[in-house]
């Protein structure tokens, strides 16, 4: 009789047991369902560049189906936005729409608060906007080839316009340069437009510019534009031919922007965000609007942002060594 009382005691617990495991499981599917339940903020660079858009245009597409106002907090651009989101809690409320500068950054400068592979969780690949290579009317070229010919004709002649040290056009164009087997002078401005604005007016020659600065220059004949630097011919820019095509086999550079979150964020978090985020850029609405400010959607899974942040930290991270270039 006392050894059947303990069995069945045994068994109350057991199951007592199981139920314990019932309800924390089925507390945690509520938690999880309950994201987000308060306003939730994207940070990124400062207001009225090309990733303050993209991250204002992508909180507009998750506000309606995440229920949640989704608020861009924009800080100053290089590691600042980085560092935010790095120490910020894994919670889904803090999170980052940034471009390939911020993992970049810790090849060019030194002291990065971040690590781009470890700090962070990534969530999808937003747009990419392919660099157009474009020169002065008075640079007597009109090919890829006729430029790499020229600039092998008069090493260290030709001079380039760029923004800051390590910007994606300052990349591109040491891209082409160790590719091309050429050897040009990079002249730096404070920023995309003052380059184009440079570039305009001749004092530099040419430049690796985003498309949706120098269209209206090429329309209007004050740049001639002489391909786009993505790997497959762009719909911002559907008359030019790549570079790869035009005489530079392999050669691709593209300014990616992905949208991350703080590591050891839940992966129920980070794969609602996923689901929502993909289903806006692939919406003829969102394409239609990044189209405008020269970018094209992508949408992909967190795995795919991770690859890509990886490849382009190894195949930049070439060129940045041999070119020797460092940020102060």
């Amino acid at each position: 009789m006392l050894m059947r009382l303990a069995v069945y005691g045994l068994s109350i617990a057991v199951m007592a047991f199981g139920a314990g495991v019932a309800v924390a499981q089925s507390s945690a599917t509520i938690s999880g369902q309950a994201y987000p339940n308060k306003p939730i903020r994207i940070v990124t660079a400062e207001i009225g560049g090309s990733q303050d858009v993209a991250a204002r245009i992508l909180s507009q597409g998750l506000s309606g189906p995440l229920g949640q106002q989704v608020i861009v907090d924009n800080r100053a651009s290089g590691v600042i936005p980085g560092e935010i989101v790095a120490r910020a809690r894994p919670d889904g409320y803090t999170l980052l729409v940034y471009a390939g500068t911020f993992w970049l950054q810790p090849l060019v400068r030194k002291n990065v608060p971040y690590d781009p592979v470890k700090d962070f969780s990534p969530i999808t690949l937003v747009v990419v906007s392919p660099s157009v290579l474009v020169v002065h009317p008075s640079l007597a070229v009109h090919s890829v080839k006729e430029l790499i010919a020229l600039a092998k004709a008069k090493p260290g002649e030709l001079n380039y316009a760029m923004g800051s040290v390590g910007s994606a056009n300052h990349l591109a164009a040491e891209l082409f340069k160790a590719m091309a087997g050429v050897n040009m002078m990079g002249i730096g401005y404070r920023g995309n437009g003052p380059a184009v604005t440079a570039l305009i007016s001749g004092q530099v020659q040419l430049m690796f510019a985003t498309a949706s600065s120098i269209v209206p220059h090429v329309k209007s004949g004050r740049l001639r534009a002489l391909a786009v630097a993505s790997a497959q011919p762009s719909a911002l820019v559907p008359d030019l031919p790549t570079v790869a095509a035009s005489g530079l086999p392999g050669y691709e550079s593209t300014s990616t922007t992905g949208f991350f979150a703080p590591a050891k964020t839940p992966s129920a978090i980070i794969d609602r965000l996923n689901r929502e985020s993909v289903r806006f850029l692939r919406t003829d609405e969102a394409k239609e609007r990044f189209l405008r400010i020269g970018a094209e959607t992508v949408g992909s899974s967190p795995e795919e942002l991770a690859a890509k942040v990886k490849s382009e930290m190894a195949r930049m991270g070439k060129v940045i060594r041999d070119a020797g270039i460092r940020a102060e």
